[in-house]
């Protein structure tokens, strides 16, 4: 029983130091919930302030401390499982909206809900243009992730709105990075998975809210149907904000279309903003220029804005140059042996696919292989996202090793010692 004790002191020790640092009630051992990829974590901590942040990485690297940051955790999977998990640092508490002098931007606490900074903006007309899939997202999140939604088209993604951050190197130093330095928030941050360092806060771009909102939308049975609506010069002559397509895992091919005047399998939707008469008329042109089973409507489909692989399926993120995507849709079929599920933005080749989540490890390596020669030679690349623990053992989540030697100069630079999320990234070649 005494040694029993013992070996517990450590453990009880280190969570001691945490509590001491955030206060009580705002550390404690993890539970099952806490696991990133299926790595257990061994303590929570959720710091109050920047300069608690500073003390428990400092903490973290005298006891050599393994620390994933996590937001709501909405994509604390994404990118595969680290090696090791000690330290989970919640940024809950690192939170809140303050607004400049400019009016076009507003700096927001990582911890910060996205649905809170879009509440406190739609009281003075304005509104951020990231719309991530996920609802529930903090601001951190998003960036640490490079989530974004159907407005890309228009605005590009968190690393085109980010005008600067605050973070913590892996020592526990506090940095800022604006546009225009020698490192951009871009190359820094966003898309790193918290492997680089600890987001504080973000600057971000703010626009005003459009006054009129429209979607066209257009049924689509084919990848094939797809490209041709997206190459025609129609889409793009109406000024979309937004150009989204929803195919889905449709019986195979050669089974009877439904009845006419009905929806296809899938839907090519186009969002149209502005002042009501202009965005009305754009639509009008839109539809008729489309003909058939084209129609405008003031609210968006039900699958807009949300991915769609399912929780137990293997999601993959695909980008392809716009005329390609067709073809390599095409291709991950073929793979698989079966329609899959693909969503995404159609008019910048940047969509999600789903596979199902059942399939043998090597049976999954082989279809992602298949996927990323044909990519190779359209100049394209995917990455996994999310897929069982058992997934990561047996493929490179981030792609072929030539997309490598980037991510290991930025480990080396930015966390030689390997504190955040160690194995993400590679830290070798």
């Amino acid at each position: 029983m005494e040694n029993a004790t013992a070996s517990n002191r450590p453990a009880l020790g280190m969570q001691g130091r945490l509590a001491r640092i955030c206060g009580p009630g705002f550390a404690r051992p993890a539970g099952a919930a806490d696991e990133v990829g299926g790595v257990p974590a061994r303590w929570v901590a959720a710091p109050g302030t920047a300069a608690d942040a500073v003390e428990l990485l400092r903490l973290a690297a005298e006891h050599d401390l393994a620390v994933v940051p996590r937001g709501a955790g909405t994509k604390i999977d994404w990118g595969g499982a680290p090696s090791r998990v000690d330290l989970v640092l919640d940024t809950g508490r690192l939170a809140g909206i303050e607004e400049s002098a400019d009016p076009s931007t507003v700096e927001v606490g990582a911890g910060t809900p996205l649905r809170a900074v879009r509440a406190v903006l739609a009281r003075t007309g304005r509104r951020l243009t990231l719309d991530p899939p996920s609802a529930d997202a903090t601001v951190g999140g998003v960036i640490a992730a490079d989530e974004a939604g159907p407005l890309r088209h228009r605005y590009g993604g968190p690393a085109d709105q980010v005008s600067a951050v605050r973070y913590l190197d892996a020592h526990g130093a506090p940095a800022t990075v604006s546009r225009g330095a020698d490192v951009t928030p871009a190359q820094l941050l966003c898309g790193s998975r918290g492997t680089l360092g600890l987001l504080l806060s973000a600057t971000l771009r703010v626009r005003p809210a459009p006054p009129s909102r429209i979607w066209v939308s257009h049924p689509v049975w084919t990848p094939l149907e797809m490209h041709d609506l997206v190459q025609g010069a129609r889409v793009e002559a109406a000024e979309p904000a937004a150009v989204e397509v929803d195919l889905p895992a449709v019986p195979p091919r050669g089974q009877r279309r439904v009845a006419a005047g009905t929806a296809g399998a899938g839907t090519l939707a186009i969002l149209l903003e502005g002042g009501p008469a202009d965005v009305r008329e754009r639509a009008d042109w839109l539809v008729d220029a489309f003909g058939g089973d084209a129609h405008a409507t003031g609210r968006p489909p039900p699958w807009w804005g949300r991915y769609p692989a399912g929780p137990t399926e293997i999601a993959v993120r695909i980008e392809a140059p716009v005329g390609e995507l067709h073809a390599v849709v095409y291709a991950l079929r073929d793979a698989v042996g079966a329609p899959v599920a693909v969503r995404g933005s159609a008019g910048l080749g940047s969509v999600q696919a789903a596979l199902p989540g059942d399939l043998p490890p090597g049976r999954a390596a082989a279809i992602l292989a298949a996927l990323r020669g044909v990519l190779l030679a359209r100049r394209g690349r995917c990455e996994v996202l999310v897929a069982p623990p058992r997934l990561w053992q047996v493929t490179d989540v981030r792609g072929p090793r030539s997309h490598r030697p980037r991510a290991v100069a930025l480990k080396q630079h930015f966390d030689p010692q390997q504190r955040f999320a160690p194995g993400r990234l590679p830290d070798r070649e």
